[in-house]
């Protein structure tokens, strides 16, 4: 179709707003009254490439992005047992190898620095895939070179990130942190206290580290929550034990929660 001459009495009509494509509208598609198709994309996007992997479901790690394997106190230990658990876990739990076109216990993160980048790295150590779902912040969080550069989402919504963490999850390790970590660590507690979410293993590694910054005991003795909710969750002190508990707790390596079929992977992950 031959653009029309610039003089074309039509020229008002044709540089209106109103007549871009709604797809190619960005105006349109970052205002208001689209926000639900924006949360929708986000959900639609990272969803199709993880069935393009075959990833069925994953091993959830979180901790804080301000660990360093150089840093002081016990940081560097807990990056190295992160590190270590996420190469045990890969190498143990079905990630490494695709069966029937799917694979299970997948290690997924935020994606960003610290324990995430321990837990992607081991995976990749491992020669296995892992997942980073990345979130845009206020001081950019840079993606991690060790998560499979297929399986690096960065998403505008909180909300739908914890959504796609929390709804192939196998199994939660939760190592130090702070703010986020607390805020991931209880939205899985508050789904699996009200069985919003199925019964998956909870392991919260360095027991001296939880207990010194969360009194779980008084919220017991203040009525706040039940005795039995302390039953969710285990302590761990090594990547070793954090693999044997998961496996006590009901961990099935290359089995998944939801037995859906999935695509097959398409490639190898890619090294950083």
């Amino acid at each position: 179709m031959s653009e029309p001459p610039p003089a074309s009495p039509s020229a008002a009509q044709l540089a209106s707003a109103s007549y871009r494509l709604a797809v190619l509208d960005q105006d349109f598609l970052l205002g208001e009254s689209m926000r639900g198709v924006r949360f929708l994309l986000e959900f639609a996007k990272a969803d199709e490439a993880l069935r393009a992997w075959g990833v069925r479901s994953t091993i959830v790690v979180f901790g804080s992005a301000r660990v360093r394997e150089d840093g002081p106190g016990r940081q560097p230990h807990w990056y190295a047992e992160a590190r270590r658990f996420g190469r045990i876990a890969s190498e143990r739990g079905g990630a490494i190898h695709a069966t029937d076109g799917v694979r299970d216990n997948v290690i997924a993160t935020g994606g960003g620095p610290g324990v995430m980048e321990a837990a992607n790295r081991g995976a990749w150590d491992a020669g296995a895939p892992s997942v980073g779902f990345n979130i845009t912040l206020p001081h950019e969080q840079w993606p991690n070179p060790y998560a499979t550069p297929d399986l690096s989402f960065r998403f505008h919504y909180f909300a739908m990130r914890k959504m796609h963490l929390a709804m192939r999850a196998n199994a939660l390790v939760v190592f130090p942190g702070g703010f986020g970590t607390f805020d991931e660590l209880f939205e899985i507690l508050t789904l699996r206290q009200t069985d919003k979410a199925p019964r998956i293993p909870i392991v919260l590694f360095d027991e001296a580290y939880w207990r010194s910054v969360v009194n779980f005991d008084s919220l017991v003795e203040h009525g706040m929550v039940n005795p039995a909710d302390l039953e969710l969750f285990r302590f761990a002190e090594s990547a070793e034990t954090v693999w044997s508990t998961l496996l006590a707790c009901g961990l099935k390596p290359g089995e998944s929660i939801e037995l859906e079929p999935e695509q097959a992977p398409p490639t190898e992950p890619v090294a950083p």
